[in-house]
């Protein structure tokens, strides 16, 4: 792991190898384009790849004539310089920096990108073009590279062979007509409005992902063929069952295409609006059983992870309390904890090629964030955490949870909206019954998140409020950071920019009464801070006098 106190031995490892396909340095005294930081990432993972290196680094602070440190005042700004890992993201669709590093060193400060690897069968393209190295020149990708890096995985993933007498013919007019849009969606900052349409289908196939020159492939089945032409996939049953459990019970099953099927089986699900507390205790919330976003997400990740090898279905199943999706196949990568707290980015994939084809029809991003975004979405519903369970062989199953466990639990989240979520997660553990460690115990009863002795121990949450007056504790009550955020952007998709001034009149009344006016104005600066480091608004005026807009 890179930290702040092996940096300097880093620097003369990196600085002793000089520059090579997989390290590059810069002066970038003042600043450096954006879209050139773009082409050098690209570059770099896909040699990083190519020669088997888990990282390549791009270094900037030192001149690469002399050799020598000579330092870099590139974005001086930690918030400014981490909004490169939006911008990079936004440029290749689903691939960015792992970190970024600053150094003070003797002679000046050092910025350290530190680039993972292109994932195996996965070049990385910035904006559509694909980059290498040749020495130490940055050139486009040859295409004996961009093959060698594309059948890497080809042999062995199931779903990038062709399939035998398989054409246009067996693609689902409807769903390639959605897939047109998504596509054209995802990538409007390539192409202008109207251009993806004008294509060809084989043309937009390929561009896709989809299919390979022009031939069909099992992915391009299993998410975009026709239901009867399933049967081409024999042995191999390409089929979502749903089940209903408990007192009726029910089924069906999905076939292709699964770009469209996927939500039929969310319409399937029973999700009716449920009043989240007792009204006795606090002014209930009318919410959905289930979150639409996370179930799809679930589900469409069933799809590109099962090992389709094994000749088995996805199934859904479906009890009174909770969504269980299974799929077949281990955990391919990791554990689902590091996705959840570590953000951590995935090398291998089971089926490269349906991962490829499912991110540009804008189905999943293969960063690793779906399993975190399902998380923080359960978080945000104030509902039970998903739970993994790993322990049958060769199957992963999901739960998903449609109902408040301990009440306790969710009255806590709402009155804490912006706990760290490693706290939620024992939270969640305290309130399953499911055992922490001690250390988490300790902290969690320092926090006063916690009461009781082990092993009784459970969720704390008193709510002052709760009874007294419901009307002045919902004035209270604070919303969370995203309830604000999209009061923003709505305002600025109608208006297209507004100066602080006209955003603290947006949101002054609307936050909570449990504010001073000094609190207030440090909570929406805070907010703007925090939506300009995700990259959704940019200040195209100054410091003094910001005029925010939407980020391009």
């Amino acid at each position: 792991m890179i930290n702040a106190s092996n940096l300097p031995a880093l620097l003369r490892e990196l600085l002793a190898d000089w520059e090579s396909e997989v390290v590059e340095f810069k002066r970038a005294k003042d600043g450096f384009s954006s879209h050139d930081l773009g082409k050098y990432v690209s570059a770099l993972a896909n040699e990083a790849n190519l020669r088997a290196r888990e990282r390549a680094w791009l270094v900037f602070g030192v001149d690469n004539k002399t050799r020598s440190v000579v330092g870099t005042a590139y974005k001086a700004d930690r918030e400014h310089l981490q909004a490169d890992k939006a911008q990079i993201l936004d440029g290749t669709g689903s691939f960015t920096i792992r970190e970024i590093h600053e150094y003070n060193h003797m002679d000046g400060r050092v910025v350290l990108y530190e680039i993972p690897a292109a994932p195996r069968g996965m070049p990385i393209a910035w904006k559509g073009h694909y980059y290498g190295r040749a020495n130490e020149s940055l050139v486009a990708l040859g295409q004996d590279k961009l093959d060698e890096i594309r059948a890497q995985t080809l042999a062995a993933d199931w779903t990038a062979q062709a399939v035998d007498g398989a054409s246009l013919d067996d693609i689902d007019p409807r769903a390639l007509k959605v897939a047109r849009e998504r596509f054209a969606a995802k990538h409007a900052n390539r192409f202008a409005s109207g251009e993806v349409a004008g294509w060809t289908d084989a043309i937009f196939l390929d561009r896709a992902k989809v299919t390979q020159n022009g031939k069909i492939t099992r992915a391009a089945l299993l998410l975009l063929g026709k239901a009867e032409s399933a049967w081409r996939l024999n042995p191999h049953p390409a089929e979502i069952t749903w089940k209903l459990e408990g007192q009726e019970r029910a089924y069906e099953h999905f076939g292709p295409p699964f770009l469209l099927t996927s939500s039929l089986v969310f319409a399937r699900i029973r999700n009716v609006q449920l009043r989240l507390l007792p009204e006795n205790e606090l002014i209930a919330h009318e919410v959905a059983k289930y979150d639409q976003r996370v179930v799809l997400e679930a589900l469409h990740n069933c799809i590109a992870h099962q090992d389709y090898s094994r000749a088995g279905r996805i199934v859904v199943i479906e009890q009174q309390d909770r969504l269980i999706l299974e799929n077949q196949g281990e955990f391919f990568e990791g554990t689902p904890e590091d996705y959840v707290l570590e953000e951590r980015v995935p090398h291998r994939y089971r089926n490269p090629f349906l991962t490829q084809a499912m991110t540009e029809l804008n189905m999943i991003d293969h960063m690793g964030y779906g399993i975190q975004d399902i998380f923080r979405r359960q978080r945000q519903r104030f509902f039970p955490l998903p739970d993994f369970d790993l322990s049958a062989p060769q199957v992963v199953r999901l739960t998903i949870h449609g109902r408040v466990v301990d009440p306790a639990y969710s009255l806590l989240l709402m009155q804490q909206t912006g706990l760290p979520l490693a706290d939620v997660l024992a939270l969640d553990r305290v309130q399953k019954r499911l055992p922490i460690t001690d250390e988490a115990i300790r902290h969690l009863r320092l926090s006063n998140l916690i009461d009781g002795r082990k092993p009784n121990i459970h969720v704390s949450a008193t709510v002052a409020a709760a009874t007294a007056d419901k009307a002045a504790y919902i004035r209270t009550r604070a919303q969370d950071d995203e309830h604000y955020a999209k009061l923003v952007i709505d305002y600025l998709r109608n208006f297209e920019q507004a100066s602080r001034s006209e955003i603290d009149k947006l949101l002054t009344d609307k936050l909570s009464d449990a504010l001073t006016g000094e609190q207030k104005q440090d909570k929406i600066g805070n907010l703007l801070t925090k939506m300009r480091r995700q990259g959704r608004i940019q200040n195209t005026g100054t410091r003094g006098r910001p005029v925010w807009k939407i980020a391009e």
